[in-house]
């Protein structure tokens, strides 16, 4: 029997080391920014290989829908973008749009789209922000798109770009250089489409949540601050420090949640990250600033309890930070939770809704029971969440 059982045990006893020793190189090599990039943005992993961007009809787009064509970042980068035109709207126009060539367009101002989109007061603009992986293509995003059109067919145009480093985007991805680019993207909407603030949305998900709220933070800051008529962020994060206490690539591999039960030792290992995106802090200098300004803001968070890639908990965290800025009251997490408990909407199966209102501004954080971590963007659920922002904005400006 030991001559069956020591050899097992011997097995193990080096499996077990060499699975410790891969796993600790790969630690080291995190530190290395390239490598570091690489696996918080996943910027390599297309998933729309031997697939022609330019040509969005092959992602279940009519023709001409999407216009593909590149805005230039304020350092010089050419950022891939798609224009997509509501379904109602391209209806009206349909003769006209299957008449132009399709593909890229050098020069988008001389579309039918991108009159459609500048010339028509009543347009609405939604700037997406797509997460890690992928690109503006990707199968999840899609579906996206039409979510956050559909409560408004006939004037609610989709703006979705890939960073820097992403898709057809060339250079490297950063958190300042993902910063720089989304910046770029919304002043071509303002300053080239001629849309102002109040008629713009931002949505974001995953990392473009950090990049969403970045942006909005920027612009609020501004003097005069420019707000925009909302933001959407789906599957947010609190900060990177938080979400790699708990993150497993693709579910399986730990980044630093075994080291979590050790402070000092997880502190430690957090000070070699390199894009920290401190969505808390930015969530909460942005509420401040809109108060301090008194100026209208509206945002709403949305997460899955079956999120296996960024918990719950994060939007959860983001929504105390919110209202502490919004209340300017040091409220403990626990006491806030508490707080939150006597005035939270139980949905049932739906999940749950709470918001928070002041004078200026409404933030509303929606825990549903299903919809993963990408699944929730092409569900009703982000197309109410666009209505309900658009039906303020409209109230107000009325």
């Amino acid at each position: 029997m030991s001559t069956i059982i020591f050899p097992l045990l011997k097995f193990g006893t080096v499996s077990v080391a060499v699975a410790i020793g891969l796993y600790v190189t790969f630690l080291a090599l995190l530190t290395r920014p390239l490598l570091q990039a690489n696996v918080v943005y996943l910027h390599k992993i297309q998933m729309t290989w031997f697939r022609d961007l330019n040509v969005p009809e092959s992602f279940g787009f009519l023709r001409n829908q999407v216009t593909p064509f590149s805005i230039r970042s304020s350092d010089g980068g050419a950022l891939y973008a798609w224009h997509i035109l509501p379904i109602e709207l391209y209806r009206q126009h349909e003769s006209t749009l299957i008449k132009e060539p399709s593909g890229f367009v050098p020069n988008v101002d001389s579309r039918t789209a991108f009159k459609l989109l500048r010339d028509d007061p009543e347009a609405r603009l939604v700037i997406h922000m797509h997460g890690a992986a992928g690109t503006v293509g990707s199968h999840y995003r899609v579906p996206n798109y039409r979510a956050l059109s559909a409560g408004d067919p006939r004037n609610m145009h989709v703006l979705t770009f890939d960073y820097r480093g992403f898709g057809l985007s060339r250079g490297a991805p950063s958190e300042k250089g993902l910063i720089r680019d989304a910046i770029s993207v919304v002043e071509w909407a303002m300053n080239t489409a001629g849309i102002p603030p109040s008629r713009i949305m931002i949505f974001g998900q995953s990392v473009g949540t950090a990049v969403s709220l970045a942006v909005s933070e920027h612009f609020a800051l501004q003097s005069p601050p420019l707000v925009f008529a909302g933001a959407v962020l789906v599957a947010p994060f609190s900060d990177v420090a938080s979400l790699v206490a708990t993150y497993r690539i693709a579910g399986t591999i730990p980044l630093l949640s075994p080291f979590a039960r050790f402070p000092k030792l997880f502190r430690y290992l957090s000070t070699y990250i390199r894009d920290s995106w401190l969505s808390k802090d930015r969530i909460a200098r942005y509420i401040q600033a809109n108060e301090d300004n008194k100026v209208q803001y509206r945002m709403t968070l949305v997460h899955a309890e079956d999120d296996w890639d960024i918990p719950y908990h994060h939007t959860e965290v983001l929504f105390w930070h919110a209202v502490k800025a919004m209340t300017r009251q040091d409220i403990s997490y626990n006491d806030f939770a508490h707080k939150k408990s006597q005035s939270v909407t139980d949905l049932e199966a739906a999940g749950s809704v709470i918001e928070w209102k002041t004078q200026n501004g409404i933030v509303r954080e929606e825990i549903l029971k299903t919809g993963l971590h990408d699944v929730v963007m092409g569900n009703p659920v982000v197309t109410m969440a666009v209505m309900r922002i658009l039906a303020a904005s409209k109230s107000s400006v009325d």
